[in-house]
């Protein structure tokens, strides 16, 4: 016969059990419940960058730091340097600011890849192409090699795809320019 005692450690040893599996649910609920939080806030991380970017006043400022010409990088202070056009060089830190972000997040996996690029990441590519000799030029005289390491980390990702996708592409040498074939 079962005595007292024993019930009483069965019960127990029951009420134990169940209290863990109990804990270990809502553990795994939380955890599930934050990872969907997480997920949603680096949703909406990018969102809010592409809307930035997509907007009438981002792609005005694409376009028109697109259109930006200089000879070489003293030509390109004198004309768009912080010092002589505060606008233009907020447009173009905005769009530099925005791509160093989206690049970012892409290195440190918090989205894919394939992701941007189809959302217009491609478009990285030429933006790139046109800055690279100022960011370059940026870095060794002023911020050191990792300033905007990540819109170019961004530009190669991107570039990655335009050619697994289109292996015969180029980067234009012209840029928002219409030049008729020859």
């Amino acid at each position: 016969m079962v005595d007292a005692q024993t019930i009483g450690v069965l019960v127990t040893a029951t009420s134990v059990t169940v209290a863990a599996v109990y804990y270990i649910m809502t553990l795994r609920t939380q955890r599930m419940n934050m990872k969907n939080t997480l997920e949603t806030r680096r949703i909406g991380v990018v969102q809010n960058m592409m809307t930035a970017l997509s907007s009438f006043e981002g792609q005005k400022a694409g376009i028109e730091t697109a259109n930006f010409e200089w000879k070489d990088y003293e030509d390109f202070e004198r004309k768009y340097g912080t010092d002589n056009d505060v606008d233009a060089a907020a447009k173009r830190f905005m769009l530099w600011q925005s791509w160093n972000g989206m690049g970012l997040m892409l290195r440190r996996g918090m989205i894919e890849a394939e992701d941007l690029y189809d959302i217009g990441g491609s478009m990285v590519v030429m933006h790139w192409k046109k800055w690279e000799p100022i960011v370059q030029e940026i870095r060794r005289r002023y911020w050191g090699s990792d300033y905007l390491r990540d819109f170019e980390y961004l530009n190669d990702e991107m570039m990655k795809i335009k050619i697994m996708r289109d292996s015969s592409y180029k980067v234009p040498e012209t840029f928002f320019k219409y030049v008729p074939d020859k």
